[in-house]
This record gives C-alpha cells, structure tokens and sequence, in this order.
C-alpha cells in the first residue's frame, strides 16, 4: 500500500538514523581526536576521491534530465563542488584541508593512493545515478539530510583536537552547512512528489539505502586499511608518500 507522504519521509529519515555513516567507529575516533596524523591524511586523500566525483556524478545526471527546471535546479550543485568565479567551490576548498594536514594538495587531486575499495564504492555510485530512473538518482542523494548534522560535529571535534584546524582548514564544512540544506530541500520534495506509487516508493528507499552503504563502505575501508588490523591493501596510500615538502604548509 502507498505511504502517505508523511509517512515515507518518515521512513526515509529513519534509513539515515540507522545506516548513515556517522555511526561508524572511524568517524567516533576522527571526532574524539583518537585518530593518528596518517589516519588523518588518509581519510582526507579517500575522501577527496569521493568529493572528485560528486560534480561528474551530477553532470551524469542533468544529461538526462529533460526537464529544464529540474536541470536549473540541480545545476548549482556542480557550483558548488567546481567553484564559479565568485565561489572557489568544495573541491579547492577539499584540497585547503589536504595541506593543512601536511599533504601536497597535486599528489591528493591525482588521486593517487586511494584505497581499492573507495574507487569500487564511488564508481558504482557513479554508474548508478548514470543508470538508474531518475527518482532513483534523486533519492540516493537524500543522505544530505543528515549531513549537516555529522558536519556540526566534525567542525566542534576537529577544532577540539587537532591543531591543523582553523576556519581555513575546515571551511568546506561550513559551507555545507548552507548548501546541503538548500539541496536537500529541493531533493526531498522531488522525490516525496514522484515517488506516488508503493513500488516507486520502495525503490526510492533502496536507492537511499544503497547510498548509505556507498558511505559505509568507505569507512570500512579505511579503518580496515589503517585502524585495525592496518593492513594497507596494493595501491593504497602510504604513510610518508604525498607529503608536501618541510616548510611548504
């Protein structure tokens, strides 16, 4: 039977409360300050794989759409990873906290040491927004409702233990904490209008789902390659590659 609208946000926002990342152990020891200046440098080159490809994500996506006021609306996200004269955008601002933790920010946008299994989960979200209907696509986006939140937190957490933060550093962060509103608002009211069936409905969930299993996988892969059991996979970083130069920060 069809949810009322009420009651697939309701379902949809409990997705996040279960399977959003901000319930895995790495993100508990980034935040509590428990992690190692290489845990660190490792997390900021993985996800900046992640960062990379979220504009080509959406750029995959508006050559789809046929609608052009869902393409106006969906086309500022791209801004707001790539930046437009007025807005150095996610990605340089992304590559500001590589060097403040001491990595040359060219090794980190080559994308160099990114972990196996961080290129299988991003890509394959990547094909997905490619393949998928599109309500699908929108729906897998719908993590940013529960971005802000692990944002607030890894602003108060980072500046709490780390004395590479400052507002520099974690600017990207804040920024979000004004655009992922903005588009999460125009997403969810997307998704809550078409998905009008229960099959759409169920399908949108899954996509949902899935995106939060794209997020955790990251993490695992990283605490796996550099909490426990540290077993740095072939091709992932290495502690001491990267580096910017002495005095170079």
């Amino acid at each position: 039977m069809t949810a009322t609208r009420k009651e697939f946000e309701a379902r949809l926002r409990q997705i996040g409360a279960e399977r959003y990342h901000d319930r895995h152990p790495f993100h508990h020891l980034l935040h509590g300050g428990q992690c190692t200046p290489d845990q660190v440098r490792a997390w900021v080159i993985n996800r900046y794989y992640y960062q990379s490809r979220i504009p080509m994500k959406d750029a995959a996506f508006l050559s789809r759409v046929e609608d052009p006021d869902l393409r106006r609306a969906w086309r500022s996200r791209i801004e707001d990873h790539d930046g437009t004269d007025r807005n150095e955008g996610g990605i340089r601002r992304w590559l500001r906290l590589a060097q403040a933790v001491g990595l040359d920010p060219d090794y980190v946008a080559s994308a160099q040491g990114v972990l196996p299994a961080t290129r299988f989960a991003v890509d394959a979200y990547v094909r997905f927004v490619q393949e998928k209907p599109l309500l699908e696509a929108v729906a897998a986006s719908l993590t940013e409702l529960f971005a802000p939140k692990i944002h607030a937190q890894r602003i108060e957490g980072l500046l709490a233990h780390y004395d590479f933060a400052d507002d520099s550093s974690l600017s990207y962060f804040r920024n979000r904490l004004s655009e992922a509103p903005k588009d999460v608002a125009f997403g969810l009211k997307w998704v809550l209008d078409h998905a009008d069936t229960a099959e759409k409905q169920d399908a949108a969930a899954a996509a949902l789902i899935f995106k939060t299993d794209v997020l955790w996988a990251q993490l695992d892969a990283l605490h796996a390659a550099y909490v426990d059991p540290a077993r740095i996979p072939p091709g992932g970083w290495l502690p001491g590659e990267g580096l910017l130069a002495r005095g170079a920060a």
